[in-house]
């Protein structure tokens, strides 16, 4: 049976790109193939994660495009080229517009640093999430694995774990253990999940 081909979208650092390719070695990740890494950020440290795994990349800059539609156009071309049939989200900056979503749809997941519906939605990203949550005082936070869909976080939720929030943690310490405990745990599981159910519907 032919592998999933799975694409990872990127702006930054790659963590959670990371947590993918080690689970595809280790087995976790066994119905589908990273294929493609493509960041909107000629600089993210991602790309090399990539390079270094024998991961195929490219940077689609939104600068360089006439606007939002056209970027996403140069994306889809992209992946089309790949035979992507998959999308993760993996720390990706730019929210994907309705007809992007729609050609995609319920193959694209999305990891969230937060239990959605709490402190989701447009505006939360990166340490805003934590601090938020820090700041309401809740005891326990977490991440969220979702489908996406044109309305930020509020696609389907596919996987959660929750993350105790410890006494004087700051928004980076919190940001940390939700990551480690969370985020590069339930992103692999998710993208299994979603991967060997593409690869059901195919034999259907």
């Amino acid at each position: 049976m032919d592998k999933v081909r799975i694409a990872v979208l990127v702006s930054g650092g790659g963590t959670n790109l990371q947590a993918l390719l080690d689970a595809q070695e280790t087995g976790i990740i066994k119905s589908g193939k990273i294929v493609l890494v493509l960041s909107d950020n000629e600089n993210a440290y991602a790309l090399k994660r990539a390079k270094i795994k024998g991961v195929d990349t490219a940077v689609v800059l939104k600068k360089n495009c006439a606007d939002k539609a056209d970027f996403e156009m140069k994306i889809s071309e992209k992946l089309r080229e790949y035979g992507v049939e998959m999308i993760i989200l993996a720390g990706f900056m730019k929210i994907l517009g309705e007809n992007f979503v729609d050609e995609y749809k319920n193959r694209i997941i999305n990891v969230h640093p937060s239990l959605i519906p709490s402190f989701c939605g447009a505006g939360y990203y990166g340490l805003k999430v934590h601090e938020a949550a820090l700041a309401y005082g809740v005891k326990v936070t977490g991440a969220t694995v979702h489908y996406v869909n044109e309305v930020p976080d509020g696609g389907r939720i596919i996987l959660q774990k929750a993350v105790d929030v410890c006494e004087g943690d700051t928004p980076e310490t919190l940001q940390r253990r939700v990551m480690e405990q969370a985020e590069w745990i339930i992103l692999p599981m998710a993208a299994e999940t979603v991967a060997k159910r593409i690869i059901g519907e195919r034999t259907v």
